[in-house]
């Protein structure tokens, strides 16, 4: 019987063991997982106020169900075995390993303290097991850059009241470090106009939908040019994004005890301070007939004591596999991973972010992980070594079942406070619900 091991347990590490145990019946899976828990950016890159997008992890629980798939998490490649054990023992091995670190803001003052990427501060209010416990939020201004979705989630869990969470899943530190926030002023700042952001509509919206926060955006910035236009013309989620903007502008502040600003051609210079974030200049751009942007050499700053970079993700290499460091992902061809030499590298695989780059959203990394599982199942010859990697493991891993417990342990602490969920979060807890120590 022809055995595959699968190297991640989010969204797309599971659509290809789905996928996989579809085409080939006779095929078993083991999935691996560094965490403790499966399901991966879903669990912990969706911010807690978004519950329906969570609702996710229902269909991916019904894939890792399957008998021919067997969840091993808390099983790291690098750490407890490496890709040529895996190889040795699988007669296939797919990495989705996804991007898991910010990419690069290339400005002077970026690695000031005080400086802040998104992956770090999402993993903290996501309750990550190897996030940190705490958070400074004593600033009162703040700047957020980017023009996309994490962005839009970084500014509304810094502005939204902590006790308008109190009805998801956040646990306890995180919930009382929101509540001792200072802040007063968010800045999100776009180097491009408000027709070429990467906002969804929904979640700008809601941005405008917080208890005791006013949004306030410069009319002037949301006049569109003739590319704004026929950008709006063209695109129905882009004329979406222009209305709500051109209403919000249309608006007198409430005098509501938070603010968001959204400030649209600006481009980031430098973050100032020497010691630590005091402040954030930006150059203000302009756009062509084609709405790409230059700088205009006008340059504005703005008194900050923070600032989140929200510019993208990027992969982290694999122990032992060929890793492109520009574009932050694995070599391939059709998820075939190849060498330095362009060569396949046989019976390897990649699909999902650490494949093709941060882009895209769950459509996408279905048909990214059936474009990998095709190149697969036509490459598949089984060598009959049927090993799999239980003899290589020092400690047990937390299979299905040990999740199971997991999840019926959380689900119990949000009863008990009338919410579906309350996420554990530290690695300690999560283990000792798995191997049910009180």
């Amino acid at each position: 019987m022809p055995t595959v091991c699968v190297v991640g347990a989010g969204p797309a590490g599971i659509y290809a063991a789905h996928l996989l145990t579809r085409a080939r019946p006779d095929v078993t899976v083991d999935l691996l997982e560094k965490l403790p828990v499966p399901y991966g950016l879903v669990r912990y890159g969706v911010a807690p106020d978004h519950p329906r997008i969570k609702r996710i992890v229902d269909s991916l629980h019904e894939l890792v169900a399957a008998p021919a798939i067997r969840l091993l998490c808390d099983v790291e490649v690098g750490r407890d075995v490496t890709v040529d054990q895996l190889r040795a023992r699988y007669d296939a091995v797919v990495l989705a390993t996804g991007a898991d670190r910010d990419a690069l803001l290339d400005v002077p003052g970026h690695d000031l303290p005080g400086s802040y990427g998104a992956a770090d501060f999402v993993a903290w209010y996501d309750a990550h097991p190897d996030a940190a416990s705490s958070w400074p939020l004593r600033a009162t201004d703040v700047a957020v850059i980017g023009a996309g979705n994490v962005a839009l989630d970084i500014t509304r869990m810094l502005a939204k009241p902590a006790d308008a969470l109190v009805h998801t899943d956040i646990p306890d530190h995180v919930h009382a470090g929101l509540a001792d926030s200072r802040l007063r002023d968010v800045h999100l700042f776009a180097r491009r106009g408000p027709a070429d952001t990467r906002f969804s509509p929904l979640e700008l919206r809601e941005l405008g939908e917080q208890p005791e926060v006013d949004v306030i955006v410069d009319p002037a910035e949301v006049d569109l040019d003739e590319h704004g236009r026929r950008m709006v013309a063209q695109f129905g989620p882009k004329r979406q994004i222009v209305d709500t903007l051109q209403q919000w502008a249309s608006r007198e502040p409430t005098g509501a005890a938070r603010r968001v600003h959204l400030h649209f051609y600006r481009a980031p210079v430098r973050v100032d301070g020497t010691d630590r974030v005091t402040g954030l200049t930006v150059e203000r751009t302009a756009p062509d007939p084609l709405g790409r942007v230059s700088g205009t050499g006008e340059q504005e700053s703005y008194p900050v004591q923070a600032v989140y970079r929200a510019v993208g993700y990027t992969g982290s290499p694999v122990p032992g596999v060929p890793f492109d460091p520009v574009r932050g992902s694995i070599p391939h061809r059709a998820g075939r991973v190849l060498d330095d030499r362009g060569e396949q590298v046989p019976g390897l695989y990649a699909t999902g972010w650490i494949k093709r780059g941060p882009v895209g959203l769950i459509g996408s990394t279905k048909s990214d992980a059936k474009e990998t599982v095709e190149s697969l199942v036509e490459d598949l010859v089984p060598n009959g070594a049927g090993q799999r990697v239980d003899d290589l493991l020092t400690r047990r891993p937390v299979g299905w079942a040990e999740w199971l417990r997991v999840d019926a342990a959380e689900l119990a602490a949000g009863a008990a406070r009338g919410r579906e969920r309350t996420k554990f979060g530290t690695r300690d807890q999560i283990l000792a619900a798995a191997w049910e120590r009180g």
